[in-house]
């Protein structure tokens, strides 16, 4: 119901400045986000609304298409996206359905769901990635074995590998390696667990093209893990955790940089 007089509605406003404008553009850039992705994050809180599980037939893509008032190609491509993801499965001649696979586990686990491209859940991943890698790194430097440092230093060593040559996919492995190891050099299950599922969310943003590729961050990491790897094989706690805080700090502007670059170019 419009409450505005008709003759207040009739008098005539001032054209936007340039400025005012500018700024609503801005704004507009900002909050814009591809169909595919709205569509994606919406069929997710369908499943979490519903209460699915685990194996559960999801409707149609034409049934998703009415549903959620957009086109079928629209909602194909966002089904790509959490197939990518590991949240849905699609099976030719059967349908679509919630995944059950570790991915989707986990974010059952968590709670809600994860939006890889969403600011805001990145942020809130890397906090929570900082708490647990911090505390697992300063545990390592009290309690690695020599096999576990072993482990660590190769890991770190592959990193350096695959920058200088250029390899994704050895960087990107032994990136994990060197996580893991850090955190199964704690020594507590509970951290390692944590970091596990952790860093298998971030992985779904790579999934969909973040970090894909050998970006200017590389070589920083590598030296931010040698940073780790010597404070934890010299037995310095602090210094353990303050060089993985520096770490995924840094990483996290990366990723923000990133995201911001999909959205606006």
């Amino acid at each position: 119901m419009n409450d505005t007089p008709a003759a207040q509605a009739a008098v005539p406003t001032q054209a936007p400045t340039v400025e005012a404008a500018a700024v609503n553009d801005a704004e507009e850039r900002r909050e814009y986000r591809p169909g595919y992705e709205v569509v994606a994050e919406r069929i997710l809180e369908f499943i979490a609304e519903a209460r699915l599980v685990a194996g559960d037939r999801l409707p149609t893509e034409n049934d998703l298409a009415q549903r959620l008032n957009t086109s079928r190609a629209v909602v194909r491509e966002a089904v790509k996206i959490l197939s990518a993801l590991g949240r849905v499965r699609a099976h030719k001649g059967r349908g679509l359905f919630v995944a059950d696979d570790e991915g989707m586990l986990i974010t059952s686990r968590w709670g809600g769901f994860f939006r890889p491209v969403d600011l805001d859940h990145v942020l809130m991943l890397f906090e929570f990635r900082r708490v647990q890698e911090m505390a697992a790194s300063s545990l390592a430097a009290t309690r690695a074995t020599p096999a576990e440092l072993r482990t660590i230093e190769v890991a770190m060593q592959q990193c350096r590998h695959g920058f200088v040559h250029g390899q994704v996919d050895e960087f990107n492995k032994a990136d994990e390696d060197f996580h893991m190891g850090v955190a199964v050099a704690s020594h507590n299950t509970f951290l390692v667990s944590a970091v596990r599922d952790a860093r298998r969310l971030q992985r779904q943003s790579s999934a969909i093209g973040i970090h894909d590729k050998l970006g200017e961050g590389t070589e920083s990491a590598v030296e931010e893990h040698e940073a780790i790897y010597r404070a934890i094989r010299d037995g310095l706690p602090d210094e353990a955790a303050q060089a993985t805080a520096a770490h995924l700090d840094r990483t996290l502007e990366d990723y923000r940089r990133e995201i911001q670059r999909r959205l606006f170019g």
